[in-house]
């Protein structure tokens, strides 16, 4: 059975992370939410680059973050930040095809 990620995770966001950057967050609760989608091999590098439409070469970082919780993306922009024709200058609306993603359901606290 299958869930969308927004079902999991608790915060899902992307954000500015510098005039040639996005960076994302997809942030757990607790731990055994973390440990289902990253067991999960859902969320990877290549699942980001399909996600997103880009080349390898766009993305700058791509790991999970026990500490935090959380799975963290960073993307270069396709343009510079404030430039002509940017239309998140804060970058605050890029992460939604990541809410979608399907993964495996949880069933747990």
């Amino acid at each position: 059975m299958m869930a969308t990620l927004r079902d999991i995770a608790d915060v899902i966001r992307s954000k500015n992370s510098g005039p040639f950057e996005i960076t994302f967050d997809v942030i757990f609760a607790n731990a055994d939410r973390y440990r289902h989608v990253r067991d999960s091999g859902m969320l990877n590098p290549q699942t980001v680059l399909q996600l997103y439409g880009v080349p390898e070469s766009d993305l700058l970082t791509c790991m999970f973050f026990e500490p935090a919780l959380a799975f963290k993306f960073t993307l270069r922009r396709h343009g510079d930040q404030g430039g002509v024709g940017e239309r998140d200058t804060f970058g605050a609306q890029q992460h939604a095809p990541l809410m979608t993603l399907e993964v495996p359901a949880f069933h747990g606290a």
